[in-house]
C-alpha cells in the first residue's frame, strides 16, 4: 500500500489485541497477519512485547519482512536488563538484545530504557555507563522515581546527563486515567499498574517520546488529547519528529484513541495526511437456530 506517511510516529502499545478486529482488523484476519495490517495504518509502535520476554530470532526475522522501512518499533530492553540490581551487570545482555533485533535494521529506534521507580538519582552514574555502552545508538529513556520529577537537583542532573548524550527523556502523561473514577476492572487495574507522576514534555533531541494513557470513555480525553496536540504541531514546526503511543486501560479502544488525536493534529496542520483505514470486508452475520 503506498500512502504518504505523516511528519510524525503515531501508534499504539502493541498491535495482536484480537478485539480489534472489531474496529480495525478484517473480522477474518489471521493472527499471524497482524502486524502487517497494523503497519498499513500507523507508522510505530510500542515495543512492549520485548520488556517481558525476548522474541525467538525466527520472528524478529519475520516481523523484518512485513514491516515497511519508514515503520519505528521502539523496543523496550527486557525486564531483567532494566529492572533486575545494577545497570553496569546488564551490559553483555543489553548487547546481545540489540544483535537479536539487528534485522530490524533502523526500524528498530529508538530503543527504550524504562526504569522501576527504585531507580533514584543516586543510580545515575549507572545509566551514563549503560548509555555510553551503546556506542551511539538512538535511545529514549523512562523514569518513575519521584526524585526526577521535583525540579530539584536529581531532576536538572538527569536531564543534563541526557542532553548531553542525545537520549530522549520519555513524556508519560497518565492524568486522563487518574482522572477516571471508575470500578471497571480494566481501569482499576491500570491505576494500580501505571505512574502516578508530573508530566514532563521533553524534547530533549528532535524526536520527543510520548506516552498518552487515556479513559475508557474517549470524549472525556479530548481536553487532554487538544494539549497534546497543541504540543506535537509545535514541535513538527520546529522540525522535530514526534512519537505519540496513545493508551487505554485494557487498550481495545487505543486505535480509536490514536485516531481521534490524529484527526485533532489536522485542525492544526491540515496538510498532514489521512490514516489509511483497513479494508474490513462484509460484516459477519450471526445465524440463528431454526
Amino acid at each position: 500500500m503506498n500512502v504518504a506517511t505523516p511528519p510524525y510516529f503515531i501508534g499504539c502499545p502493541s498491535w495482536s489485541e484480537s478485539a480489534w478486529r472489531q474496529s480495525l482488523y478484517p473480522q477474518d484476519a489471521r493472527t499471524s497477519d497482524l502486524l502487517e495490517l497494523y503497519a498499513q495504518v500507523f507508522n510505530a509502535v510500542e515495543g512492549n512485547t520485548t520488556f517481558y520476554a525476548r522474541p525467538k530470532d525466527t520472528t524478529v526475522e519475520r516481523w523484518a519482512q512485513v514491516l515497511p522501512e519508514h515503520f519505528r518499533f521502539t523496543a523496550k530492553f527486557p525486564g531483567d536488563i532494566s529492572h533486575a540490581g545494577d545497570l553496569r551487570e546488564h551490559l553483555t545482555a543489553a548487547q546481545d538484545f540489540l544483535k537479536l533485533m539487528a534485522p530490524l535494521g533502523e526500524r528498530v529506534q529508538p530503543l527504550w530504557l524504562q526504569l522501576p521507580a527504585t531507580f533514584s538519582p543516586h543510580r545515575l552514574g549507572e545509566l551514563a555507563t549503560f548509555i555510553d555502552a551503546l556506542e551511539g545508538r538512538a535511545l529514549a529513556v523512562e523514569v518513575r522515581n519521584i526524585g526526577f520529577f521535583d525540579k530539584g537537583e536529581g531532576e536538572r542532573m538527569l536531564n543534563r546527563l541526557l542532553l548531553d548524550r542525545g537520549v530522549e527523556r520519555i513524556c508519560l502523561d497518565s492524568r486522563p486515567l487518574f482522572s477516571c473514577v471508575s470500578q471497571d476492572p480494566a481501569v482499576l487495574h491500570a491505576q494500580s499498574k501505571k505512574p502516578k507522576v508530573p508530566v514532563r514534555p521533553a524534547a530533549l533531541t528532535l524526536f520527543p517520546q510520548v506516552r498518552f494513557i487515556g479513559r475508557p470513555e474517549l470524549e472525556a480525553n479530548e481536553p487532554f488529547v487538544e494539549q497534546w496536540a497543541l504540543k506535537v504541531a509545535a514541535w513538527i514546526e520546529e522540525g522535530r519528529t514526534p512519537y505519540v503511543f496513545l493508551h487505554t486501560p485494557d487498550n481495545i479502544q487505543a486505535p480509536d484513541l490514536a485516531r481521534r488525536f490524529h484527526e485533532q493534529l489536522l485542525t492544526l496542520l491540515p496538510g498532514l495526511p489521512e490514516l489509511p483505514t483497513l479494508e474490513r470486508g462484509p460484516e459477519v452475520q450471526q445465524l440463528g437456530l431454526l
